[in-house]
């Protein structure tokens, strides 16, 4: 094997993000590593990499132990990484950016002739005709990757770690890095390819590995492996051993149209989806990490603008063109990543309750102290908030308080559609409960509410319709009876039309 891993763990305070982990890759291969949101992913590419010291296990490079303790030195050794998100530098030249750091120079100046040679010698074989004295800002994110892929083969040139390389590109450009890929892999270099896009697992890769919660469930064979099972892995589910819960007695029943939602979409973000959303609806979003779950509640919300389609209630033609002009719509929003995008942490309590209707009210009209005291003070008890009182920094709160938090900002508001993005993630049982609770309430209200969720019982158990999204696109909708976590799943694995099911 080129790369051997063997029992590799890393703990952070309270959480062993990797417990144990085996991996292999053989050279010439193209190995897929999957997993869920804390699955441990990141965790073993740091690891890998030297950004991160392990805490026990062994690595192994061509027989040798290694031990990197910088990304550096793990580059030195033959370990590259290709993010997203290409760490390369926009503002200068292909050429300058394949050869910085190593810039050939004459009579102690660089020599620019030979820099764009250089590169072009770089480039070459990967079937890019560009010009490489252009700034790397004027190619398309395609272009880029691929130069970053040259850049990190010729500093490493054994181990190329690609983590989501695909998510902001284009059908065609997806074709054009896989095609450099392939030849990669058949010039011997070995690859681990991190990606949500299950298609494109089963059309690149040679093996999958799964994590699930810090630990290896499975190393199979790519050509071997069933959909439905590979899911199952991930999200932790047997279908055979489902246990119904309780699901809402209502599922699927007739609703007055609230909202709609045609062909509405972002290129390289979600595709275009016909939607609609029943007065007091609970809807579900299914679907893996990365399928377009949290790309439609932001086209949605005007955290980024569609391309196509349009969005309107009975009164016609809604303007979602920014959150503001969302919240001005009677929307609301509580994101996933509640310390990043939801809370403000150096705020209090009372702060951060008064944020949306303040901003729906414009800032010329503000929420008098003692306004937003009895409006905190009423969402605490309401909502059961575990706080000394309204003028606690928030970002002192547990995370599940602080979700509370989030919440009450918007239904404060009275929205009269209120998306959340894994409501649920990260808190106790406790807290668990008494948001779902929430959630049943406020639309026996009239409120409709939009839940994205990783958990499949806790759609079954809100959800009146539930829409599966996969490879950032809307491909079911389930109603009534179908809501099972064996439907859900068979959705999330389908394979694209005219690809065999493997």
């Amino acid at each position: 094997m080129l790369l051997t891993i063997r029992s590799l763990t890393k703990t952070f305070p309270g959480t062993r993000a990797l417990d144990g982990v085996d991996f292999d890759l053989a050279a010439g291969e193209i190995h897929a590593l999957l997993g869920e949101n804390g699955a441990g992913k990141s965790t073993l590419i740091k690891c890998l990499t030297g950004a991160y010291a392990r805490d026990a296990g062994k690595i192994s490079l061509d027989g040798q132990t290694v031990s990197p303790k910088s990304t550096s030195e793990a580059q030195e050794l033959g370990i590259g990484t290709v993010y997203q998100e290409v760490n390369l530098l926009a503002n200068l030249t292909v050429a300058q950016n394949l050869t910085f750091g190593r810039e050939p120079t004459r009579f102690g100046m660089v020599d620019g002739r030979a820099q764009r040679q250089q590169a072009e010698a770089m480039l070459e074989g990967y079937g890019l005709d560009i010009d490489v004295s252009r700034d790397l800002s004027t190619y398309s994110v395609a272009v880029r990757q691929i130069v970053a892929i040259a850049r990190a083969v010729a500093l490493s040139g054994k181990v190329l770690i690609l983590d989501e390389p695909t998510a902001s590109l284009d059908s065609r450009e997806v074709e054009t890095l896989f095609g450099v890929m392939r030849k990669l892999r058949d010039q011997g270099m070995g690859m681990i390819f991190v990606s949500h896009f299950l298609d494109q697992v089963f059309s690149l890769t040679d093996r999958v590995t799964v994590l699930r919660n810090g630990r290896k469930i499975t190393t199979e064979r790519t050509a071997d492996l069933d959909r439905v099972r590979l899911i199952e892995h991930m999200l932790g589910h047997t279908l055979e051993n489902e246990v119904a819960g309780h699901r809402k007695a209502d599922h699927g029943l007739p609703r007055s149209e609230l909202l709609r939602f045609e062909d509405f979409g972002r290129r390289g973000h979600i595709e275009p989806f016909n939607l609609s959303v029943g007065e007091g609806e609970v809807l579900g979003l299914a679907g893996l990490l990365g399928s377009g779950r949290t790309e439609s509640a932001e086209l949605m919300f005007g955290v980024a603008s569609a391309h196509s389609g349009s969005a309107q209630d009975k009164s016609g033609a809604i303007d979602l063109s920014s959150p503001r002009a969302a919240i001005a719509a009677g929307f609301g929003f509580a994101p996933e990543e509640r310390k990043a995008d939801g809370i403000v942490a150096d705020l209090s309590v009372r702060e951060n309750i008064a944020l949306a209707m303040q901003a729906r009210r414009g800032w010329a009209r503000p929420i008098s102290r003692s306004e937003q005291t009895r409006l905190a003070q009423d969402y605490i008890a309401r909502l059961d908030i575990r706080t000394s009182g309204p003028d606690q920094v928030v970002g002192d709160l547990s995370g599940g308080n602080q979700q509370k938090v989030v919440l009450a900002r918007w239904l404060a508001m009275n929205p009269r559609f209120l998306i959340l993005d894994e409501p649920t993630r990260g808190i106790d049982v406790g807290a668990h409960a008494e948001i779902l609770r929430l959630i049943d309430e406020v639309t026996k209200e009239g409120m409709s509410i939009l839940v994205i969720s990783s958990e499949l019982d806790e759609l079954i158990a809100v959800a009146n319709r539930v829409i599966v999204v996969r490879d950032r696109r809307h491909v079911a909708e389930l109603t009534g009876s179908e809501i099972t976590t064996e439907t859900i799943v068979r959705a999330i694995a389908a394979p694209e039309q005219g690809e065999d099911a493997a």
